[in-house]
């Protein structure tokens, strides 16, 4: 029988990026949709639209901050409308070009280059991504959360929100501080059960039967 935390991440643990078809690794292209999809998750909206609206920009071709930026406001509008993102789609639409903007006149496009500016230290990185117009603390947490199996130098990164839901499975830190796929991977896991009372109550209910 395997631990608690590997029962959480074999069951729950597909990270946003994986569902949203992004094949995460370090290039331009990958991390600027992953920048993407957390400026998408950031609103008050359910993850499951925000990944499907991520997944309609990316066969958009909107995939690149240059092609983001040529994309017409209603071009990004339609594609946030078939993905159902529909509350926040008009104000959504500008910032992803604001966002692509940034990135462009900033790091020439290349989110490498913040890692580089930022170093390992989660910190520093978590100020830069929130020089992006619609990636607050919230958003740049998704952001490292996710990134950690690439920019494996600031894993194990856990926010409070993770933090929380491990306290509350009996996690010790130590189950967070394995590859940083597993640890993003857990992390990812632990955020769907906070999100999902219904799961999380019939986990625990199970965990105390073991």
């Amino acid at each position: 029988m395997g631990t608690t935390a590997d029962l959480i991440a074999d069951r729950h643990g597909q990270t946003y990026a994986a569902e949203a078809g992004i094949r995460l690794a370090d290039k331009p292209s990958p991390l600027f949709q992953l920048l993407v999809l957390a400026l998408l998750l950031s609103a008050r909206i359910s993850s499951d639209i925000a990944v499907a609206a991520a997944r309609e920009l990316n066969a958009a071709g909107y995939r690149t901050p240059r092609a983001m930026t040529e994309a017409t406001w209603q071009d990004r509008v339609d594609a946030l409308g078939r993905g159902h993102y529909r509350r926040y789609d008009e104000r959504t639409s500008t910032m992803l070009a604001d966002a692509a903007d940034h990135l462009l006149d900033r790091w020439n496009g290349d989110l490498r280059r913040l890692h580089d500016e930022g170093g390992d230290d989660p910190g520093r990185l978590r100020q830069l991504l929130q020089e992006f117009k619609g990636i607050g603390p919230f958003g740049a947490d998704i952001f490292l959360r996710e990134v950690q199996p690439v920019w494996t130098g600031i894993a194990p990164y856990a926010d409070r929100r993770v933090a929380q839901a491990a306290r509350r499975f009996g996690l010790p830190k130590s189950a967070l501080a394995g590859s940083p796929s597993r640890t993003a991977s857990l992390a990812a896991a632990l955020v769907r059960l906070s999100q999902d009372r219904k799961a999380a109550d019939a986990l625990e209910r199970e965990l105390a039967h073991r």
